[in-house]
């Protein structure tokens, strides 16, 4: 068994860290910018115009294209590729959280693509990418771990299909990460982003085959620190220390570094499908991961009861002679704190009322139309999938 951790991405973490910016660019060569954000909180806080005002001041040159929304669109990654190319950027800059970080990848793919076919081929997995744009980040939602990872997710309007393209050459030559620029996340989306963040940990601890004992510590002392720092988050958004924590936690969740010794990478079929969930009713990605948590576990709690008890015990302190008990009693504590942090934990709680003919419909792309299962811990098939929709509604 092999196991991989390739860390490339330069990460600079502390207060102010967005003011090198030019210099950074500067000092690794690249000519001209294409800045890539969302909505206009970049612009509001002033951090739009700090990080054009810090590349004039190094004589970079740049353009932007703003509008991503949550669950980002491969038509505006089209549209910027478009720009990149007419303007003859070398170097994306992506401001933003893990929607815009993960715009900008596909982008990167695209402008890398010298003979100009469509970036969306990646992600329907026609083509598999041979490089990638250089990709720069400062971060202001902590969430995705897109800042460190190897993957992007994108939605496409036609059809409602979320994919996701995982390769290392998308992982961001450097990553910009200062706590403060996080104090004016709602409290919704700091939840949002503790669970996707915690869930990242939890999609790899339970996977199949073998373990060392220190990667397990890692992220269980990752998912106690999230869990503190979460909650500390929301009783105080100005609490420096706990955003801090959750931002260096969102890397370090999603880096492959609680990857290291495990007979397979994750499970991941939580992350599936929530991708159709939020796919089909645009729903936040950490909201979704939440509903559907416990129902998955429950439904594959008796695959490895040893393991889930292990899990209680790492991050609650549950102990129980029979292994089944202790897996039950930890998967409700974990469903309490989601609770907690008012994050929803059905599917309805969502603010969604699937049918019975949208119910069968994200089964079936979730399963790639009869041609995947999902899923190490326990191998899921459509009617596996269907059967946790229907649990988790």
């Amino acid at each position: 068994m092999i196991t991989e951790l390739f860390t490339p991405t330069h990460v600079y973490l502390g207060k102010d860290a967005e003011y090198e910016v030019g210099k950074i660019i500067k000092k690794r060569g690249y000519k001209k910018v294409l800045i890539h954000y969302g909505s206009g909180s970049v612009k509001k806080i002033g951090l739009l115009d700090r990080v054009k005002n810090s590349l004039n001041e190094e004589g970079i040159a740049f353009v932007e294209i703003g509008g991503v929304v949550p669950n980002p669109r491969i038509s505006l990654a089209r549209e910027a590729i478009e720009l990149g190319r007419k303007e003859d950027c070398d170097f994306v800059l992506a401001v933003g959280g893990g929607s815009v970080i993960d715009s900008a990848k596909a982008i990167c793919y695209g402008l890398y693509d010298k003979e100009g076919n469509d970036v969306w081929d990646f992600y329907c997995g026609k083509r598999v990418p041979e490089g990638s744009y250089p990709l720069g980040v400062i971060l202001t939602l902590s969430a995705t771990g897109s800042e460190m990872s190897d993957s992007s997710v994108l939605t496409n309007e036609d059809g409602g299909l979320k994919r996701g393209v995982n390769t290392n050459y998308s992982r961001p030559v450097f990553s910009l990460l200062n706590p403060e620029l996080t104090y004016s996340v709602s409290p919704y989306q700091t939840s949002c982003g503790t669970t996707d963040i915690m869930m990242h940990t939890i999609e790899r601890f339970f996977h199949s085959g073998e373990s060392l004992d220190i990667t397990d510590e890692l992220a269980l002392a990752l998912l106690r620190e999230m869990m503190d720092a979460g909650v500390k988050a929301l009783e105080n958004p100005n609490d420096y220390d706990a955003r801090a924590n959750i931002m260096w936690a969102g890397a370090l969740s999603h880096n492959g570094l609680m990857n290291m010794g495990y007979g397979f990478r994750g499970d991941w079929s939580c992350h599936q499908l929530e991708h159709e969930l939020s796919g089909m009713f645009d729903v936040a990605h950490g909201a979704g991961l939440a509903a559907l948590w416990a129902t998955w576990a429950r439904y594959v709690v008796d695959v490895d009861p040893s393991r889930f008890a292990k899990f209680a015990k790492g991050l609650f302190g549950i102990e129980n002679e029979d292994a089944k008990t202790a897996a039950l009693e930890g998967i409700d504590k974990l469903e309490a704190y989601f609770k907690s942090i008012n994050m929803p934990i059905t599917i309805r709680e969502l603010g969604v009322n699937p049918t019975e003919d949208q119910l069968e419909e994200l089964a079936l792309k979730c399963s790639f139309f009869n041609k995947r299962t999902i899923g190490s811990f326990k191998k899921l098939d459509r009617e596996d999938m269907l059967a946790i929709y229907k649990k988790a509604l």
